[in-house]
């Protein structure tokens, strides 16, 4: 084990003799055969094993081989990819993230904001950071607050802010340092915050995964029962890289550690191909046994591919992955990909963007649209001209908005050479997206059919997310064998024409879908025009999905969307 402060190291043996005994049976494929809550079934060798990561794009194999009947009971279905989808003619489109225009929302105004690295210091540069590095930002239903941690100077600190808006941020006066914001003092380079609020314990309700880098020692995991105060390092997993992050995967109950890994050149190539920057994966049903992994366990898991654009102007420069933060949003894991495009330049910092990309399964990525959802300025001096990450937790619901925080770093464009360096100057925006607009489907200005696969449900009331305010949907149900089901058929639906993200749809002669439940049925969306984004059904009349709701938001009481339309007032 890599140096650690002495205080700590009792801790740390006390850790790994617990650990030890509990490390084959978190990394074991005890999980062989599993069926996931939407009917995927779970292969013998569980998660697979990788050897070698190729540019070839990541198969997904609950798309070439989708289950025959898909339950839909959590959380809203998204037309990210075909999974739901037997037969449309209505065309795909996706999404990018919408810059808030008064961006940075959190930037450094501390002392203790500015440069911590000495060697910077000595040099003459402020190199300010007030910035989200993965850490998290989340909304607390016990304190009714959007709260976020940060990086407070270079690799120095982990900071706090509140906001009761998301938009206006606070940076309280704490007891941690005495008349600072900061809540870790300890050396860090990115880290991750998790809001666990299916935690029974109430001192671990806080989760903080922490990549202690100077000296390089590896992942540090820490608990705390109101995220201010935390406790002494719990483990110390070291056989991992800067960047190492760690998400939780409800729909399976495991933890992930998602661990940078620099990948070598693939055999066979003439001439070789440098790999650099991918990911590997090791799953666990406790995080704090599942850090005492051995070197070499963890699989490979995923990387940039062929299909990864090289940037305009950096033709020799392959794409690299970066990071990968990840959450369950509704009945799907949500991936943002943070790609390196091109190395720093003497002023500019390096060039990495956020893409998406979403899982069924919790380990197989699919990624059809390969441009940034979040992306950098190519304006000298914006705050964003660089280096753009994601914030742990990826994304809040907020009615009928999903709120995305990143940073984004401005290099000397904004304080010049003389006061700042290539990497430097970072600071934390916001985005927005329509609630569930990863993708839509749309219409070609003619009408257009969408129907489903075979899909199970026990709830009574259909709902969808659909911008149809100058045409209509209409919506009838089938049998396995493609034939209406009275009354739920399409002259008896009454049209939609509405813009809404949370719309139910109803039927003449038919009081709700209960008499349908439990059965295999299709769903035929009829569109005139505009674009739909997602259909649910719910067990009340609130349109409550049941689906999970990333980091959460306001009206929401837990993890899950509960309360449908309330939390939309």
């Amino acid at each position: 084990m890599k140096q650690f402060p002495q205080s700590s190291k009792v801790i740390v043996v006390l850790f790994f003799a617990v650990s030890l005994v509990f490390s084959l049976v978190c990394l074991s494929s005890a999980n062989a055969g599993e069926k996931l809550y939407n009917g995927i079934v779970l292969p013998d060798e569980w998660p697979p094993r990788i050897e070698q990561l190729t540019f070839e794009p990541m198969p997904v194999p609950y798309l070439d081989s989708p289950p025959a009947v898909i339950n839909i009971d959590v959380g809203r279905q998204l037309f990210v990819d075909d999974f739901l989808i037997e037969q449309t003619t209505l065309k795909r489109t996706f999404h990018k993230v919408e810059p808030y225009s008064e961006n940075p929302v959190v930037r450094p105004d501390k002392t203790w904001e500015y440069c911590g690295d000495p060697t910077q210091r000595e040099r003459g540069y402020i190199g300010p950071y007030a910035m989200v590095f993965s850490d998290g930002v989340w909304y607390d239903p016990a304190d009714k607050l959007y709260k976020m941690w940060y990086m407070g100077g270079l690799l120095n600190s982990t900071c706090y802010a509140v906001s009761k808006d998301g938009f206006n941020w606070e940076k309280p006066a704490l007891d941690v340092q005495p008349g600072t914001n900061i809540v870790h003092q300890g050396n860090r380079d990115s880290s991750t915050v998790w809001l666990d609020l299916e935690e029974k314990d109430p001192n671990r309700r806080y989760k903080m995964c922490r990549y202690h880098f100077t000296p390089d020692i590896g992942l540090v995991l820490h608990f705390s029962a109101d995220g201010i105060h935390w406790s002494q390092p719990l483990a110390i997993a070291p056989y991992t890289k800067d960047r190492s992050t760690i998400f939780y995967n409800p729909f399976r109950n495991v933890w992930v550690y998602s661990l940078r890994e620099n990948v070598d050149p693939i055999a066979g190539q003439n001439p070789p191909k440098l790999f650099g920057r991918a990911r590997c994966y090791l799953e666990c049903k406790d995080l704090l046994s599942g850090a005492g992994w051995k070197q070499g366990e963890p699989t490979f898991w995923v990387g940039c591919d062929r299909l990864d654009p090289l940037r305009p102007g950096d033709p020799n420069f392959l794409p690299q992955l970066y990071n990968l933060d990840a959450v369950a949003y509704e009945s799907v894991l949500l991936g943002l990909f943070s790609i390196i495009r091109a190395n720093p330049t003497p002023e500019r910092p390096k060039i990495n963007e956020i893409f998406a990309g979403f899982s069924r399964d919790g380990f197989h990525w699919y990624r059809p649209f390969r441009e940034p959802i979040i992306g950098v300025s190519e304006h000298k001096g914006a705050w964003n001209w660089g280096n753009v990450q994601s914030a742990g937790g990826c994304c809040l619901v907020v009615g009928d908005r999903l709120f995305f925080y990143f940073s984004g770093r401005a290099g000397q464009g904004r304080l010049g050479k003389h006061k700042s360096f290539q990497d430097a100057d970072g600071s934390t925006g916001l985005g927005f997206l329509r609630r569930d607009g990863f993708a839509s489907m749309n219409t070609d200005g003619n009408e257009g059919q969408l129907t489903t696969r075979p899909v199970m449900f026990s709830g009574k009331y259909l709902f969808v997310n659909v911008d149809a305010d100058k045409s209509e949907l209409q919506v009838e149900v089938l049998d396995e064998q493609g034939k209406v089901i009275e009354p739920f058929c399409r002259d008896n639906c009454l049209p939609v024409i509405a813009d809404k993200t949370i719309q139910p749809i109803m039927w003449k002669k038919a009081k709700d879908l209960s008499g349908l439940a439990g059965k295999p049925v299709r769903f035929r969306f009829h569109l005139t025009g505009g674009c739909l984004y997602s259909f649910w059904v719910s067990p009340d009349k609130s349109g409550a999905s049941f689906g999970y709701v990333a980091a959460g938001g306001p009206g929401f009481t837990g993890s899950r969307d509960t309360v449908g339309s309330a939390a939309y007032k």
